[in-house]
């Protein structure tokens, strides 16, 4: 089969669409003739992480397809069911953390930019009818990601003001379309005008710019919440625009992993700090039927077909998307 393929050398020099074996399924595994996939952040960064020591990994979390065929004790799933794939394998049940043993597709497992994938059952469940292949192949990763930091972390309200900095990523567009139908008042942020205005369109309540003073963009307004994905960058204006008793979540640290702050600060402002990564499945049960409830779709920047997918990382990198970017696996559909 067709496979999006890492091996040999470090970063991009190391990857390259070719022809690797199928798994074979095993009990308890169901395989999938994948439609379509989804790119995150992370495929770039396992690039260095992935030894090319190693064999070759195929990349990717986010995917969705057709059941090929069932393992012996497979019962919840029969050939040509239309399933979505949780890439986090091993977290059953929401907790307060991943247990141990907790890792996601992609790396070390093999991932989604393939024709066909072998996976646990327990990662699968029916694709929302409301989405095609090509929305349902990109969305697990970022959104079970944002509906955790978002609902189980933060318990955002409906009666909050919610910061989101750096608007562009599939994460934080699920941010700004979750929480506006939980009924919150939205504020991103970005350094482009376009991804600004695109945000604005989809619902965003203000959008000002990252490069700027927020406080003097926002008039003086302080959130409820803010959801950081950004890291250093953006982190001490994130702290700076929360209220007194606020929440400050984190999952991400795209533009530097560490910062220093006032730790007298902090404790006078009474805010709370707290880290999020990922979902457990319960979680991403609630996420799906939170999303088909509200007719949510992704938000797909741009497809390229799987014969491109490295040129599809590429462009990830240059972050000039805004949502997603998708890999079309089944030519029948653009």
């Amino acid at each position: 089969m067709k496979a999006l393929v890492h091996e040999a050398h470090a970063g991009f020099d190391g990857v390259a669409v070719r022809d690797i074996e199928e798994a074979q399924v095993k009990p308890g595994f169901v395989k999938i003739r994948l439609k379509a996939a989804g790119l995150n952040h992370r495929d770039i960064f396992i690039l260095s992480r992935h030894s090319t020591e190693d064999e070759g990994l195929i990349v990717g979390s986010d995917g969705a397809g057709v059941v090929e065929e069932v393992g012996d004790g497979v019962s919840r799933f029969t050939v040509g069911q239309e399933v979505i794939i949780n890439p986090g394998i091993g977290w059953e049940e929401e907790s307060d953390a991943p247990p141990e043993g907790f890792e996601i597709l992609g790396l070390p497992d093999h991932g989604t930019i393939a024709e066909s994938i072998v996976v646990p059952e327990s990662t699968l469940e029916l694709k929302p009818p409301h989405l095609s292949f090509l929305e349902a192949g990109t969305l697990s990763l970022a959104a079970l990601t944002a509906y955790r930091a978002l609902v189980t972390r933060a318990k955002l309200q409906s009666s909050q003001t919610i910061l989101l900095p750096g608007v562009g990523s599939g994460a934080v567009t699920f941010l700004l379309l979750f929480a506006k139908k939980i009924g919150a008042r939205v504020i991103v942020t970005s350094r482009s005008k376009e991804k600004r205005e695109q945000a604005l369109s989809l619902g965003a309540d203000a959008a000002i710019d990252s490069e700027g003073d927020w406080d003097h963009q926002l008039e003086g307004e302080k959130v409820d919440v803010v959801i950081e994905s950004v890291g250093a960058a953006t982190f001490h204006k994130s702290l700076g625009q929360l209220r007194k008793g606020g929440t400050l979540v984190m999952f991400g640290a795209s533009a530097g992993d560490e910062v220093t702050f006032n730790l007298r600060d902090f404790f006078y402002g009474q805010f709370n700090l707290l880290g999020s990564t990922m979902g457990s499945h319960e979680e991403y049960r609630a996420m799906l039927s939170f999303i088909s409830k509200h007719n949510i779709k992704p938000v797909v920047d741009r497809v390229f077909p799987l014969s491109k997918a490295k040129e599809a990382l590429q462009y990830l990198e240059r972050g000039e998307q805004l949502g997603k970017v998708a890999i079309n696996i089944d030519t029948d559909e653009s």
